[in-house]
């Protein structure tokens, strides 16, 4: 997931870095203001999303596999820790009732 998430902050870094130049080219628009620094993060960002979507596929089904391997260790886990506590919750019973 780390590796994702790096590789996702890159491809923003370099639509940030394009959009900051046509900006400051005067290719792409200013904003209104005092906003251009907003105005250039929200195209960048607009810009990096479609970009990351197609091109980090393969490596966002790879991370998917690994959180659903990860959710499904747990849920085993915490059915093995239910499984434990009710039998020795049965036990108590039993003996609490043998007495």
């Amino acid at each position: 997931m780390l590796r994702y998430t790096l590789m996702r902050l890159g491809i923003f870094v370099g639509c940030l870095v394009v959009v900051w130049g046509a900006v400051y080219s005067g290719i792409a628009p200013r904003g209104l203001g005092d906003s251009n620094g907003l105005w250039v993060v929200l195209l960048a960002l607009l810009i990096s999303a479609p970009i990351s979507f197609v091109v980090l596929r393969k490596e966002r089904d790879r991370a998917s596999v690994q959180v659903a391997q990860r959710v499904d260790r747990m849920k085993a886990n915490l059915d093995a820790n239910r499984s434990q506590e009710d039998g020795a919750d049965d036990t108590t019973r039993v003996q609490g009732q043998a007495s």
